[in-house]
């Protein structure tokens, strides 16, 4: 079962400036993907190719210009605002960086208990202490904890409290984005496997962010790749890992620094989300571009029920 729906989304916006004037952002661009219930669907691709906009754009953070976000069979984009807070309770948000995420002057147990006032008035004292107590156990906090702010934790710890805020609503779908980038190697692995640990016990589903592609071969279940805006491989993780058919995937997967394949060094850099090149966006890097790719946008070709490539070299 799909618990999120996504077809032919675009999200686009614009930017000025004194000298250039008035431009278009082509930030995601006919992106289509599904999440099914209790996976762990994660997105991979350079810094400035669209991750964190497609995240904002189906939280409704940010509009957008066209296409569809079914969430549990109802389209996002047409959620009035009592839907649309409804939906946010059972979409929650993992940000990156933890010393930025968390208010300073609040207490982790008014952090957390926050959420649960906005939500749900009417619950009494009790309630939101144990409630609160309850959720900062699952991530490893202690009751004495619940007392201090930010400033007395480490990073990894901060982690822990940002996690425990999104989960105390109980939501069906987590997004994390760069959710470890910002912690020491040490920890990292710690906080991969309290998600995984959480995943099996409260049965969520997680579209997560990141790129090391290590973690991402860890806890995923399936893997999307994408290029300035566009998906342009997905699979299984094994399928990405072991049998990736995309040039693009292939020099990403060259580039982990644990791989023992050739490395493929990209051309340039990535182009700009102002001014995308036409056909196929990867022609201008790509060692493998022919004719056709420079004018015409490759068909998806599909090598089994889960694995997909949008790429001239197979049509």
């Amino acid at each position: 079962m799909n618990l999120l729906d996504v077809k032919n989304l675009f999200v686009e916006y614009k930017t000025s400036s004194p000298t250039s004037g008035e431009k278009t952002v082509y930030a995601v661009s006919d992106l289509s993907l599904c999440v099914k219930k209790g996976e762990v669907y994660s997105i991979a691709g350079e810094s400035g190719c669209g991750k964190s906009t497609f995240i904002k754009a189906v939280l409704r953070l940010i509009p957008s210009k066209s296409g569809e976000i079914n969430f549990e069979g109802n389209d996002i984009l047409k959620m009035d605002k009592k839907a649309l807070k409804d939906f946010r309770c059972k979409a929650q948000m993992i940000f990156q960086n933890p010393y930025a995420s968390l208010n300073p002057k609040m207490t982790v147990f008014d952090t957390l208990k926050e959420p649960l006032e906005i939500n749900f008035k009417g619950l009494k004292k009790e309630d939101y202490i144990s409630k609160v107590k309850e959720i900062a156990k699952s991530v490893g906090l202690k009751d004495e904890d619940l007392k201090k702010y930010p400033h007395e934790f480490s990073g990894g710890q901060r982690q822990r409290i940002a996690i425990a805020r999104a989960l105390i609503l109980k939501p069906a779908l987590v997004f994390a984005d760069e959710p470890v980038s910002a912690l020491d190697v040490s920890i990292q692995g710690q906080i991969i496997n309290l998600l995984n640990d959480l995943k099996s016990s409260l049965g969520l589903t997680f579209v997560f962010i990141s790129h090391d592609l290590n973690v991402i071969r860890y806890i995923s279940d399936r893997v999307g790749i994408m290029y300035l805006g566009e998906m342009v491989e997905e699979g299984l993780v094994e399928d990405i890992f072991s049998n990736a058919k995309h040039p693009y995937t292939q020099a990403l997967l060259s580039a982990n620094p644990n791989s023992e394949t050739e490395k493929i060094i990209l051309q340039g850099e990535l182009p700009s989300p102002l001014n995308p090149p036409a056909g196929c966006k990867f022609h201008t890097r790509c060692s493998f571009a022919k004719e056709i790719c420079k004018t015409q946008k490759p068909k998806t070709t599909y090598f089994s029920d889960d694995h997909y490539a949008k790429c001239h070299l197979f049509t």
